[in-house]
């Protein structure tokens, strides 16, 4: 298992920036034809969403400190 420290801050820029490549991923996936190209980015999918699921157990979401 491997470990990366992150502040809130971090966290927080992290998740925003899965959340969108996964709601472009999801365009990709839908957008595909063969079911055999479809299989790479659905697995990716999976992935992804393990890992928010990950984020969101292991802090309160706080925009503290996130300009822009």
């Amino acid at each position: 298992m491997f470990t990366l420290p992150l502040t809130k801050v971090e966290v927080s820029i992290l998740k925003d920036v899965l959340d969108e490549y996964l709601s472009d991923l999801r365009m990709e996936v839908a957008d595909t034809d063969k079911q055999d190209f479809c299989n790479p980015p659905k697995k990716e999918e999976e992935t992804i969403k393990e890992i928010l699921g990950n984020l969101s157990r292991m802090q309160p979401w706080s925009r503290e400190g996130v300009s822009g």
